[in-house]
């Protein structure tokens, strides 16, 4: 956990991200965007996946402008894990800014339909033009696109109804090019997945560390854990304490001490791993197990639907609370062995 120190209150106080330095733009990435942009001269469609938890973070730049000029539609993938009420401001968001979103569960095939659907009423006109000129026939090619471990290959394999990718719970995994049969209108080129050169916000890199898309080992895993819970406790307070059997009054009494923002938040934490039975000799708590339970159950959906980016919050105003106390300064140069 971030160190506190209770005699010093004024140099615990809240303070600014520290500058998390994540370069990560080895060669093989280079090429992978070469290599998209070439391909997008033989493509009617993109589609791009973003995680639906943090619609904002798992965006990479360089697809919004490599896409320039495209059809493209928004699939905000992991829904059934982000906060419904969220879910529907992006989608609604995305539309106004002139951009098809829709809502799917890879593993589980929920919404996947849409996305075919969508995409045949995105070429109809264009088909029925080019079958005016007697071109009939030609196939809908589309190309997914998104940063690691937003679900693309589960994705691919529901779209195309069959496990024509390998598939595993770590980003990454998919590493050429293949063309994939969607069905008798559309053909689907995929890409290996493609993350930005540097986190210009460590607001972002923290957002990936919390949902999984960077090694836990990046941060040490009790930091990730405690500005989580930070998160939690000021926008989704009610749903931590229901998982954990916390009593929302002594969480409030914790929480309103006259003590330093971390000292409280940090005995919160420790109160979830008393709670949960994280404890080891001596009575103290297991602090890197109780980190662990908390991540774990945050990523899988345990504590509840949660979204990290509130859409009120990116757009209309930053109203949601998304303060964090500062974590040691890191400059991370050999990256490539951090992610996932």
């Amino acid at each position: 956990m971030p160190k506190v120190d209770k005699k010093n209150k004024k140099d615990n106080e809240e303070k600014d991200f520290a500058h998390v330095v994540i370069s990560w733009y080895p060669g093989h990435m280079a090429k992978t965007r070469k290599q998209i942009i070439d391909n997008l001269k033989l493509i009617d469609v993109v589609v791009e996946l973003l995680d639906s938890r943090i619609p904002i973070s798992s965006q990479n730049p360089d697809i919004a402008d490599i896409t320039k000029g495209k059809r493209k539609i928004i699939v905000l993938n992991k829904s059934d894990l982000s906060d419904e009420k969220q879910n529907k401001l992006w989608v609604e968001h995305f539309k106004e800014k002139g951009t098809t979103a829709l809502l799917t569960d890879a593993n589980t095939g929920r919404g996947i339909d849409n996305v075919t659907k969508e995409i045949e009423k995105m070429m109809k006109d264009e088909l029925q033009k080019q079958a005016e000129k007697g071109r009939v026939g030609r196939k809908i090619r589309v190309m997914v696109l998104g940063i690691p471990n937003v679900g693309k290959s589960s994705f691919i394999n529901r779209i195309a109804k069959k496990s024509s990718l390998q598939v595993a719970n770590r980003p990454g995994v998919t590493q050429k090019n293949q063309w994939i049969r969607i069905n008798e209108n559309i053909e689907l080129l995929d890409t290996p997945g493609v993350l930005w050169p540097k986190f210009e916000s460590d607001e972002v890199a923290l957002n990936l560390a919390f949902t999984g898309t960077i090694k836990d080992n990046v941060l040490e895993l009790t930091d990730i854990a405690y500005y989580l819970v930070k998160y939690l406790l000021e926008n989704y307070r009610e749903k931590l304490c229901e998982r954990y059997k916390l009593d929302i009054k002594e969480v409030e009494d914790i929480l309103n001490r006259d003590e330093p923002e971390n000292v409280n938040i940090y005995d919160v934490v420790l109160l979830i791993g008393r709670k949960r039975g994280a404890i080891v000799s001596g009575g103290n708590i297991d602090e890197e197990k109780t980190a662990r339970i908390i991540l774990d159950e945050f990523r899988s959906g345990t504590i509840g639907k949660i979204t990290l980016e509130s859409c009120k919050r990116w757009f209309w105003g930053r109203t949601q609370k998304t303060s964090f106390a500062s974590l040691e300064e890191r400059k991370i140069k050999k990256v490539s062995k951090y992610f996932t």
